[in-house]
Order: structure tokens, then C-alpha cells, then sequence
């Protein structure tokens, strides 16, 4: 057994055997059902998976690698992005060169679509497409961890309570982040912080940072980020999907102190981000850190200076910013009106109203926050203040 293969994605040798044990999971085969047939699932759901088994057995056939299967798996993803979308666009690719390996260390609001949005914009831009950190959370069934490991996801434990087998584990992630991208040129995708930011407040947890040196600690921290090609991504969505039920969870937690998942609700969300409605989206690529600071509570300053400073604001977060109790006094903000056309006001306005609306009253404060705080993060950072 290989030093990685615990956590690794798939290699080419082993893409046959898992496309065919997917193809052959009930659990897997009626998720597609119901995806394909909502109306039908139900009542014939016995006769519509062995006809989706062999539908998928014919279409994949012959892929045997990974990249054949990217290839195979882009023009359902850009499907999709386009029916979920108003459109994506994307800056900084200028920074990064074919070839290169980078550590994209991104901001993270949903499971799915932040790796997804990444890889669909280095992949059109001709660029090799990142391993995809996710966490063992996710992975509870087995078609799950197929799918994801498949697609160049490596798996984070974050699931382990002992001190040691935590310990362990980082250190293990930490190997394998630095044997990617130096010794087997491979870009790797992974969260500034642990879990989604339901608040809409991004920020980078130095923890994540000092994880990335764990393995290579006979080393200055500074050198080791920089051999890393550390690249600040900002994922910018106009509208969350999720929205109303992060404000539901963040209302429930600030209320009675904790939060208790519902059976299948991880799924529901994956579902409802992958396809709910998400208006404009816009990624763009920080630079490279070519001179990191020695302190990881300083990297972690800059990391936020850039993912936050480079994030796209769209008329509802000013307009959310404008209801917000939480208003920062000490900076300026206009108000949308001041910055877009009269009729992109009138729209946002009107798609706002409506989640307002479906948001019980003593929730709306949270869905509010979420739209208003990467308005005042980037303010405060422009004017050079700390958050």
C-alpha cells in the first residue's frame, strides 16, 4: 500500500473498475433516478435504474483514465453551470502559468460548486485542473467517496477525536499537498477554513497555514508556502442557493447554542447548490505569494487582504449592507444606486424581496448578514483596517 492511498484520488489504472462498481450501486443508481425522473422515480424506479445502468455503461465506455473522464464529464457540468447561472466570469488568470502547479487556498460557501466553479474556469483557460480537498464528512456513502476521488478529490479527515490520529492525519495531508504539487506537478484546491462560511464573513484560519509546513518543519514556514505556489482564490456568488437555510441553521445555533444535522440534510444541500439558482458568478486568482511572511497569523492577514479585496460585489450584498444593523461606521460604503445601472438595481432589488419574503422574520437578521458582511470585509480592507 502506497504512502497516500488512503486519502489520494483515483489513479488511471483504477478508473475502469470504480466506474464499474458505481455503475452497479443501487444507492447510486436511484439518486440518478430520482434526479432524471422526479415524477416517475417512484412508482418505476425498478425499471428505470437497470435502464440507466446500461444507458451509463455504454456512454462511459472506454474511459479509463482521468482526464478522459473530465473531458467526457465538461459539457454536463457546463450544462448545468449555465442553467444555475446568469453567467461565470473570471480574472487573474494571467497569473498562473501552463505547466505550473499552484495551491489554490479559496474561499468557501458551498461543498460542490466552489472546486467546480475552479476547475471550470482553469479548464477553459487551457490550464490543468487542481485534486480538490473535501472533508470525510461528506463521504458517509461509498458511491460518494467513488464519485468525488474519481474527479481528483483527496480526502481531509476531519471526522477523527483522538489527539494523535489527528495529529497524524494533518501531517499526512500535509505530505500530500507538498508531493502534489512539487514532486508530481499536480494543483491542489482547499478551503481557507475549515467548513462553509455560513455568515458570509471569510476568513483564513492560520491552523490551515501551519498545516501546509507540518511535514517540512526543518524548513523556514516562509519558504515552504512559497515553494507551494500559495494562490488566493475569491468565489463570489450573486445569489446562495442555500441561503435560507444557512440563515435557519445560524438562527437555530444562536438561539438554543447548537445545531443538529437532519438525516440526509448534507445531501439536500449538495443538491440544492449544485443546482439553485446562483445569478452572476465571478472567480478570480490572487498572485502567487512570491515573498510570504515568516508568521502564519500575517500570511493569514494576506491571504484575506487579497481573497477578500478581490471579491466581486453585486448590487444585493450593497443592498443587504444598507439594512444591516452591523454597518461599520468608520468607512464609506455607497449605496447601490451610486454604482449600478437603475435597471440592475430594480432586478436585484426584486430577487432580494422574494428571499426576504420566503425567510421567517426572526431568521431574516442572518440572511442578511451573510449578503452584508463581504461588503463591510472589503471596505475595511481597502481602507486599510483590521477586520
Amino acid at each position: 500500500m502506497g504512502e497516500f492511498d488512503a486519502i489520494r484520488p483515483y489513479a488511471d489504472t483504477e478508473v475502469h473498475a470504480v466506474l464499474q462498481r458505481l455503475f452497479n450501486d443501487a444507492s447510486f443508481l436511484k439518486i440518478l433516478t430520482h434526479f432524471r425522473f422526479p415524477r416517475l422515480a417512484r412508482r418505476f424506479g425498478w425499471l428505470l435504474k437497470p435502464l440507466i445502468a446500461r444507458h451509463l455503461r455504454a456512454e462511459f465506455a472506454g474511459i479509463d483514465n482521468v482526464a478522459s473522464l473530465q473531458i467526457k464529464i465538461e459539457p454536463y457540468v457546463d450544462r448545468t453551470i449555465e442553467r444555475a447561472t446568469d453567467g461565470v466570469t473570471y480574472g487573474g488568470l494571467e497569473h498562473l502559468k501552463p505547466g505550473e502547479a499552484y495551491l489554490f487556498l479559496a474561499n468557501h460557501r458551498d461543498i460542490v460548486m466552489d472546486p467546480a466553479f475552479v476547475n471550470y474556469a482553469v479548464y477553459h483557460a487551457g490550464l490543468q485542473t487542481p485534486r480538490i480537498a473535501i472533508g470525510d464528512n461528506l463521504l458517509q456513502r461509498p458511491f460518494v467517496s467513488d464519485l468525488m476521488r474519481l474527479n481528483k478529490s483527496f480526502i481531509v479527515h476531519r471526522s477523527l477525536t483522538g489527539r494523535r490520529e489527528k495529529l497524524a492525519a494533518y501531517q499526512l495531508l500535509s505530505s500530500y499537498i507538498s508531493h502534489s504539487i512539487r514532486a508530481e506537478g499536480e494543483s491542489i484546491w482547499i478551503a481557507q477554513a475549515e467548513g462553509r462560511a455560513k455568515d458570509g464573513d471569510d476568513r483564513t484560519d492560520s491552523a490551515i497555514l501551519k498545516m501546509f509546513h507540518m511535514s517540512r518543519k526543518d524548513e523556514p514556514f516562509a519558504e515552504v508556502v512559497k515553494s507551494l505556489h500559495l494562490t488566493p482564490v475569491s468565489i463570489s456568488y450573486e445569489y446562495d442557493p442555500c441561503d435560507l437555510a444557512k440563515a435557519r441553521e445560524l438562527y437555530i445555533r444562536a438561539t438554543t447554542g447548537s445545531y443538529t444535522k437532519a438525516p440526509g440534510e448534507d445531501d439536500a444541500s449538495i443538491a440544492k447548490g449544485i443546482t439553485g439558482y446562483k445569478g452572476h458568478v465571478h472567480l478570480h486568482f490572487g498572485a502567487p505569494l512570491s515573498d510570504p511572511p515568516e508568521d502564519p497569523k500575517l500570511l493569514a492577514a494576506e491571504v484575506d487582504r487579497q481573497i477578500l479585496g478581490n471579491y466581486r460585489l453585486f448590487p444585493v450584498h450593497y443592498l443587504a449592507y444598507e439594512m444591516w444593523s452591523g454597518q461599520a461606521p468608520e468607512v464609506r460604503v455607497p449605496r447601490a444606486a451610486e454604482l449600478f445601472p437603475a435597471e440592475e438595481v430594480a432586478r436585484a432589488e426584486s430577487e432580494w424581496q422574494k428571499r426576504l419574503s420566503a425567510c421567517p422574520v426572526e431568521q431574516q437578521p442572518y440572511l442578511i448578514l451573510q449578503y452584508a458582511n463581504p461588503v463591510r470585509n472589503q471596505y475595511r480592507v481597502k481602507a486599510g483596517l483590521p477586520l
